[in-house]
Protein backbone atom coordinates (compact mmCIF):
# COMPACT_ATOMS: atom_id res chain seq x y z
CA UNK A 1 0.00 0.00 0.00
CA UNK A 2 1.00 3.63 -0.50
CA UNK A 3 2.14 5.49 2.60
CA UNK A 4 0.27 8.70 3.27
CA UNK A 5 2.52 9.51 6.24
CA UNK A 6 5.88 7.98 7.12
CA UNK A 7 7.56 9.08 10.36
CA UNK A 8 11.05 7.91 11.36
CA UNK A 9 13.10 8.67 14.46
CA UNK A 10 10.96 11.67 15.45
CA UNK A 11 12.06 13.43 18.64
CA UNK A 12 10.94 16.66 20.27
CA UNK A 13 12.82 18.10 23.25
CA UNK A 14 11.74 21.53 24.51
CA UNK A 15 14.11 24.19 25.85
CA UNK A 16 13.29 23.23 29.44
CA UNK A 17 14.51 19.69 28.74
CA UNK A 18 11.10 18.05 28.56
CA UNK A 19 11.02 15.29 25.92
CA UNK A 20 7.56 15.28 24.37
CA UNK A 21 8.36 12.77 21.61
CA UNK A 22 10.86 9.94 21.98
CA UNK A 23 12.09 8.29 18.78
CA UNK A 24 8.70 7.89 17.09
CA UNK A 25 8.42 5.55 14.10
CA UNK A 26 4.97 5.30 12.53
CA UNK A 27 3.44 4.64 9.13
CA UNK A 28 -0.09 5.52 8.04
CA UNK A 29 -1.41 3.97 4.85
CA UNK A 30 -3.36 5.85 2.21
CA UNK A 31 -7.12 5.59 2.72
CA UNK A 32 -7.13 4.12 6.24
CA UNK A 33 -8.63 5.44 9.46
CA UNK A 34 -5.88 5.48 12.09
CA UNK A 35 -6.75 6.15 15.73
CA UNK A 36 -4.01 7.54 17.99
CA UNK A 37 -4.82 6.88 21.64
CA UNK A 38 -3.07 7.94 24.80
CA UNK A 39 -3.66 9.62 28.18
CA UNK A 40 -3.47 13.39 28.65
CA UNK A 41 0.10 14.60 28.12
CA UNK A 42 1.13 11.46 26.24
CA UNK A 43 2.30 13.41 23.17
CA UNK A 44 -0.66 13.00 20.78
CA UNK A 45 -1.09 16.68 19.93
CA UNK A 46 2.68 17.24 19.72
CA UNK A 47 3.00 14.37 17.25
CA UNK A 48 0.15 15.71 15.11
CA UNK A 49 1.64 19.21 15.24
CA UNK A 50 5.05 17.89 14.18
CA UNK A 51 3.55 16.01 11.23
CA UNK A 52 1.59 19.10 10.17
CA UNK A 53 4.68 21.32 10.43
CA UNK A 54 3.38 23.41 13.31
CA UNK A 55 6.02 22.14 15.76
CA UNK A 56 9.66 21.80 14.66
CA UNK A 57 11.04 18.40 15.72
CA UNK A 58 14.43 18.12 17.38
CA UNK A 59 15.33 15.12 15.22
CA UNK A 60 13.78 12.70 12.75
CA UNK A 61 11.88 12.95 9.50
CA UNK A 62 8.25 13.21 8.41
CA UNK A 63 7.26 12.30 4.84
CA UNK A 64 3.79 13.21 3.55
CA UNK A 65 3.08 11.44 0.28
CA UNK A 66 6.88 11.30 -0.22
CA UNK A 67 7.32 15.03 0.45
CA UNK A 68 9.63 15.95 3.34
CA UNK A 69 7.54 18.23 5.58
CA UNK A 70 10.58 20.44 6.26
CA UNK A 71 12.36 20.56 2.90
CA UNK A 72 9.11 20.62 0.89
CA UNK A 73 6.79 22.17 3.47
CA UNK A 74 4.23 23.67 1.07
CA UNK A 75 3.78 20.47 -0.92
CA UNK A 76 3.53 18.35 2.22
CA UNK A 77 1.14 20.73 3.97
CA UNK A 78 -1.13 21.01 0.91
CA UNK A 79 -2.09 17.36 1.42
CA UNK A 80 -3.18 17.92 5.04
CA UNK A 81 -6.37 19.22 6.62
CA UNK A 82 -6.19 19.79 10.37
CA UNK A 83 -9.02 20.07 12.88
CA UNK A 84 -7.28 21.15 16.11
CA UNK A 85 -8.65 20.84 19.63
CA UNK A 86 -8.86 24.60 20.09
CA UNK A 87 -11.56 26.59 18.31
CA UNK A 88 -9.54 29.26 16.50
CA UNK A 89 -11.69 31.42 14.20
CA UNK A 90 -12.53 35.08 13.68
CA UNK A 91 -15.59 35.45 15.91
CA UNK A 92 -17.06 38.29 13.84
CA UNK A 93 -16.64 36.65 10.43
CA UNK A 94 -19.39 34.63 8.73
CA UNK A 95 -19.24 30.88 8.28
CA UNK A 96 -19.15 31.20 4.48
CA UNK A 97 -16.30 33.73 4.44
CA UNK A 98 -14.31 31.77 7.04
CA UNK A 99 -14.38 28.57 5.02
CA UNK A 100 -13.72 30.32 1.70
CA UNK A 101 -10.76 32.17 3.24
CA UNK A 102 -9.22 28.89 4.43
CA UNK A 103 -9.41 27.52 0.90
CA UNK A 104 -7.67 30.63 -0.44
CA UNK A 105 -4.82 30.25 2.05
CA UNK A 106 -3.75 27.13 0.16
CA UNK A 107 -3.74 28.92 -3.17
CA UNK A 108 -6.92 27.25 -4.36
CA UNK A 109 -9.24 29.09 -6.72
CA UNK A 110 -12.76 29.93 -5.44
CA UNK A 111 -15.24 27.04 -5.67
CA UNK A 112 -18.64 27.99 -4.32
CA UNK A 113 -20.20 24.64 -5.26
CA UNK A 114 -17.59 22.74 -3.22
CA UNK A 115 -18.00 25.03 -0.19
CA UNK A 116 -21.77 24.66 -0.43
CA UNK A 117 -21.43 20.87 -0.54
CA UNK A 118 -19.15 20.85 2.51
CA UNK A 119 -21.44 23.10 4.54
CA UNK A 120 -24.51 21.05 3.64
CA UNK A 121 -22.80 17.78 4.55
CA UNK A 122 -21.98 19.23 7.98
CA UNK A 123 -25.49 20.69 8.50
CA UNK A 124 -24.12 24.23 8.36
CA UNK A 125 -25.80 25.51 5.21
CA UNK A 126 -28.55 27.39 7.05
CA UNK A 127 -25.83 29.10 9.14
CA UNK A 128 -23.63 30.15 6.23
CA UNK A 129 -24.33 33.87 6.77
CA UNK A 130 -24.15 33.73 10.58
CA UNK A 131 -21.18 35.16 12.47
CA UNK A 132 -19.04 32.54 14.21
CA UNK A 133 -19.69 34.15 17.59
CA UNK A 134 -23.41 33.39 17.24
CA UNK A 135 -22.89 29.64 16.86
CA UNK A 136 -23.04 26.93 19.51
CA UNK A 137 -19.90 25.05 20.50
CA UNK A 138 -20.89 22.05 18.39
CA UNK A 139 -21.49 24.22 15.32
CA UNK A 140 -18.13 25.94 15.79
CA UNK A 141 -16.54 22.49 15.83
CA UNK A 142 -18.24 21.71 12.52
CA UNK A 143 -16.93 24.98 11.07
CA UNK A 144 -13.41 23.83 11.99
CA UNK A 145 -13.98 20.62 10.05
CA UNK A 146 -15.36 22.60 7.08
CA UNK A 147 -12.24 24.81 7.11
CA UNK A 148 -9.99 21.73 7.14
CA UNK A 149 -11.83 20.24 4.16
CA UNK A 150 -12.00 23.46 2.12
CA UNK A 151 -8.77 22.85 0.16
CA UNK A 152 -9.66 19.19 -0.62
CA UNK A 153 -6.90 17.50 1.43
CA UNK A 154 -5.84 13.87 1.02
CA UNK A 155 -5.21 13.55 4.76
CA UNK A 156 -7.47 14.79 7.55
CA UNK A 157 -6.28 15.10 11.15
CA UNK A 158 -9.03 15.16 13.76
CA UNK A 159 -7.64 16.09 17.18
CA UNK A 160 -10.44 15.38 19.67
CA UNK A 161 -13.04 16.40 17.07
CA UNK A 162 -16.14 15.54 19.11
CA UNK A 163 -15.08 17.11 22.41
CA UNK A 164 -18.06 18.98 23.81
CA UNK A 165 -20.34 17.80 21.02
CA UNK A 166 -23.74 16.25 21.70
CA UNK A 167 -24.45 12.61 20.80
CA UNK A 168 -26.57 13.37 17.73
CA UNK A 169 -23.98 15.71 16.23
CA UNK A 170 -21.18 13.29 17.05
CA UNK A 171 -22.97 10.60 15.08
CA UNK A 172 -23.40 12.89 12.06
CA UNK A 173 -19.72 13.80 12.19
CA UNK A 174 -18.67 10.17 12.05
CA UNK A 175 -21.00 9.59 9.12
CA UNK A 176 -19.12 12.40 7.38
CA UNK A 177 -15.82 10.70 8.26
CA UNK A 178 -17.04 7.47 6.66
CA UNK A 179 -18.00 9.34 3.50
CA UNK A 180 -14.58 10.99 3.33
CA UNK A 181 -12.85 7.67 3.77
CA UNK A 182 -14.90 6.24 0.89
CA UNK A 183 -13.48 8.99 -1.36
CA UNK A 184 -9.93 7.97 -0.45
CA UNK A 185 -9.17 10.50 2.29
CA UNK A 186 -6.81 9.22 4.99
CA UNK A 187 -8.13 9.94 8.51
CA UNK A 188 -5.97 10.23 11.63
CA UNK A 189 -7.89 10.89 14.81
CA UNK A 190 -7.32 11.25 18.50
CA UNK A 191 -10.24 10.80 20.83
CA UNK A 192 -11.12 10.21 24.46
CA UNK A 193 -14.29 8.42 23.35
CA UNK A 194 -12.65 5.04 22.92
CA UNK A 195 -15.86 3.44 21.69
CA UNK A 196 -15.54 5.71 18.65
CA UNK A 197 -12.04 4.46 17.90
CA UNK A 198 -13.25 0.90 18.40
CA UNK A 199 -16.06 1.40 15.91
CA UNK A 200 -14.26 3.59 13.36
CA UNK A 201 -10.57 2.74 13.15
CA UNK A 202 -8.77 0.25 10.94
CA UNK A 203 -5.62 0.43 13.05
CA UNK A 204 -4.84 1.61 16.57
CA UNK A 205 -1.69 3.32 17.78
CA UNK A 206 -1.09 3.81 21.51
CA UNK A 207 1.29 6.52 22.71
CA UNK A 208 2.38 7.13 26.30
CA UNK A 209 5.07 9.46 27.67
CA UNK A 210 6.14 10.34 24.14
CA UNK A 211 6.71 6.75 23.05
CA UNK A 212 4.67 4.52 20.76
CA UNK A 213 3.70 1.46 22.80
CA UNK A 214 2.16 -0.41 19.90
CA UNK A 215 0.59 -0.07 16.46
CA UNK A 216 -1.80 -2.86 15.56
CA UNK A 217 -4.77 -3.72 13.38
CA UNK A 218 -7.81 -3.08 15.54
CA UNK A 219 -9.31 -6.55 15.10
CA UNK A 220 -5.96 -8.24 15.73
CA UNK A 221 -5.44 -6.11 18.84
CA UNK A 222 -8.88 -6.99 20.17
CA UNK A 223 -8.19 -10.66 19.59
CA UNK A 224 -4.67 -10.67 21.04
CA UNK A 225 -5.23 -8.54 24.11
CA UNK A 226 -8.96 -8.78 24.65
CA UNK A 227 -10.40 -11.18 27.16
CA UNK A 228 -13.83 -12.72 27.26
CA UNK A 229 -16.14 -13.12 30.19
CA UNK A 230 -18.73 -15.82 30.62
CA UNK A 231 -21.49 -14.53 32.92
CA UNK A 232 -23.60 -17.28 34.51
CA UNK A 233 -26.99 -16.39 36.03
CA UNK A 234 -27.72 -18.63 39.03
CA UNK A 235 -31.04 -19.99 40.26
CA UNK A 236 -29.91 -19.42 43.85
CA UNK A 237 -27.37 -16.78 44.97
CA UNK A 238 -24.06 -17.85 46.50
CA UNK A 239 -22.46 -16.22 49.53
CA UNK A 240 -19.03 -17.44 48.44
CA UNK A 241 -17.46 -19.67 45.79
CA UNK A 242 -16.75 -23.32 46.66
CA UNK A 243 -13.06 -24.21 47.11
CA UNK A 244 -13.47 -26.82 44.37
CA UNK A 245 -13.71 -23.95 41.84
CA UNK A 246 -10.51 -22.24 42.98
CA UNK A 247 -8.61 -23.28 39.82
CA UNK A 248 -10.92 -21.11 37.65
CA UNK A 249 -10.72 -17.33 37.34
CA UNK A 250 -14.11 -16.64 38.90
CA UNK A 251 -15.78 -13.87 40.82
CA UNK A 252 -19.22 -13.40 42.26
CA UNK A 253 -21.30 -10.48 41.04
CA UNK A 254 -24.77 -8.99 41.48
CA UNK A 255 -25.07 -10.01 45.15
CA UNK A 256 -24.08 -13.59 44.39
CA UNK A 257 -26.64 -14.03 41.60
CA UNK A 258 -23.89 -14.24 38.96
CA UNK A 259 -20.62 -16.06 38.48
CA UNK A 260 -18.23 -14.30 36.11
CA UNK A 261 -15.58 -16.45 34.42
CA UNK A 262 -12.70 -14.65 32.64
CA UNK A 263 -10.85 -16.62 29.97
CA UNK A 264 -8.51 -16.29 27.00
CA UNK A 265 -10.59 -16.38 23.83
CA UNK A 266 -7.56 -17.23 21.67
CA UNK A 267 -7.14 -20.66 23.28
CA UNK A 268 -8.94 -23.62 21.71
CA UNK A 269 -9.79 -25.07 25.12
CA UNK A 270 -11.03 -22.09 27.13
CA UNK A 271 -12.17 -24.18 30.09
CA UNK A 272 -15.83 -23.20 29.87
CA UNK A 273 -17.07 -26.76 29.40
CA UNK A 274 -14.93 -27.96 32.33
CA UNK A 275 -16.34 -25.17 34.49
CA UNK A 276 -19.94 -26.11 33.67
CA UNK A 277 -19.20 -29.72 34.60
CA UNK A 278 -17.63 -28.58 37.90
CA UNK A 279 -20.68 -26.44 38.71
CA UNK A 280 -22.97 -29.38 38.03
CA UNK A 281 -20.97 -31.61 40.37
CA UNK A 282 -21.27 -28.97 43.10
CA UNK A 283 -25.03 -28.77 42.57
CA UNK A 284 -24.90 -25.17 41.32
CA UNK A 285 -27.61 -24.64 38.71
CA UNK A 286 -27.55 -21.92 36.05
CA UNK A 287 -30.68 -20.46 34.46
CA UNK A 288 -28.98 -18.29 31.83
CA UNK A 289 -25.58 -17.19 30.55
CA UNK A 290 -23.95 -14.72 28.17
CA UNK A 291 -20.47 -13.78 26.99
CA UNK A 292 -18.79 -10.38 26.75
CA UNK A 293 -15.63 -9.30 24.90
CA UNK A 294 -13.24 -6.81 26.51
CA UNK A 295 -13.70 -3.33 25.10
CA UNK A 296 -10.93 -1.25 23.55
CA UNK A 297 -11.13 1.01 26.60
CA UNK A 298 -10.29 -1.86 28.93
CA UNK A 299 -7.40 -2.92 26.69
CA UNK A 300 -6.12 0.67 26.52
CA UNK A 301 -6.26 1.16 30.28
CA UNK A 302 -4.43 -2.14 30.73
CA UNK A 303 -1.67 -1.16 28.32
CA UNK A 304 -1.07 2.29 29.77
CA UNK A 305 -1.34 0.92 33.30
CA UNK A 306 1.38 -1.63 32.58
CA UNK A 307 3.63 1.10 31.21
Amino acid sequence: MTSAIHVTGLNKVYDNGFQALDNIDINVEKGEIFALLGPNGAGKTTLISAICGIVTPSAGQVMVFEHDNVKAYRKARSHIGLVPQELTTDAFETVWNTVCFSRGLFGKSPNSKLIESILKSLSLWDKKDAQIRMLSGGMKRRVMIAKALSHEPDILFLDEPTAGVDVELRKSMWEQVHRLRETGVTIILTTHYLEEAEEMADRIGVIDKGKIILVEDKNVLMKKLGKKELVLELYKPLKKLPESLATFKLQLANDGQQIVYTYDSTKEDNGAVTLLDALKQDGIKCKDFNTRQSSLEEIFVGLVGKK
